[in-house]
């Protein structure tokens, strides 16, 4: 992906997941949608971090250690360690006891 996707140890990735670093800016109105810059933001996944399916990570994102995002997840916003995480867009569920 542009702008890196960087993942720890361990990290469990469920089917249909889309990690997405890149986006088109579209708020030039003399510019075509083709013709829009492209930017990518790295996305970060620690360690021991699963990934339910059919979530859609967003760049810029960092997921924190031992983290969970449930299945069907759309993950815009940074992810505590330690936090179980699920929605559209995605929102703390609980936290994980240590």
């Amino acid at each position: 992906g542009q702008g890196g996707i960087f993942l720890g140890d361990n990290v469990l990735i469920a089917a249909q997941t889309v990690v997405v670093c890149g986006n088109h800016d579209f708020s030039k109105a003399d510019l075509e949608t083709l013709d829009q810059p492209y930017y990518g933001r790295p996305i970060r996944i620690g360690s021991d971090v699963w990934i339910g399916t059919h979530v859609v990570i967003l760049g810029g994102v960092t997921i924190g250690d031992h983290a969970v995002v449930a299945a069907g997840a759309v993950v815009k916003g940074d992810v505590e360690p330690y936090t179980v995480v699920g929605g559209v867009p995605a929102r703390v569920l609980r936290k994980i006891r240590i």
